[in-house]
């Protein structure tokens, strides 16, 4: 598994403000620029730094790789800042603690694919759970956030809206 693989990556994106989607008119997660209704996360980018996106679930991570390990939609790099991102549309019971589990197990992968200094180059490092079916969004507990920072360096955001400082 490449990360960084060329293939799986679109942009950069420049927009101040762009949308992530995953819906059937795509095998894997995407950017739209333009039909917010299609949107399952904001991008806001007020100072228009170039984005890069990569699609991790299907391409990067393909259906046959890693099975039995979940992973996340996506991530986005701006210089040296990672966000990973899972995009739910879903009002079952337990998203929240799947999406987490999600972008847990694709930290690991990015760990054992690329060795554990890989993640040491991004900084800020952090991972959002977004769900456009919740509102107003039950955040997670102060336990979860402090394990997912203590464990592996990210910080946890349970919203819609990815900030680009």
């Amino acid at each position: 598994m490449n990360f960084l693989d060329i293939a799986c990556q679109k942009g950069p994106f420049d927009d101040l403000e762009f949308g992530l989607c995953d819906d059937q008119s795509s095998p894997v997660a995407y950017v739209d620029t333009a039909e917010k209704n299609k949107w399952l996360a904001t991008v806001s980018n007020p100072k228009e730094r170039d984005v890069i996106f990569t699609a991790i679930d299907k391409c990067v991570i393909k259906d046959g790789d890693a099975r039995g390990r979940p992973r996340c939609d996506c991530m986005l790099t701006v210089g040296s800042e990672l966000y990973l991102i899972e995009l739910k549309e879903r009002d079952k019971a337990r998203w929240q603690s799947v999406a987490a589990e999600q972008l847990e197990s694709t930290i690991k992968l990015m760990s054992e694919s690329h060795g554990v200094e890989f993640l040491k180059e991004y900084n800020p490092k952090k991972a959002y759970i977004c769900n456009r079916n919740k509102h107003p969004f039950f955040k997670p507990e102060f336990n979860m956030k402090k394990r997912f920072y203590d464990e592996y360096q990210f910080r946890l955001y349970v919203q819609t809206l990815v900030k680009i400082p």
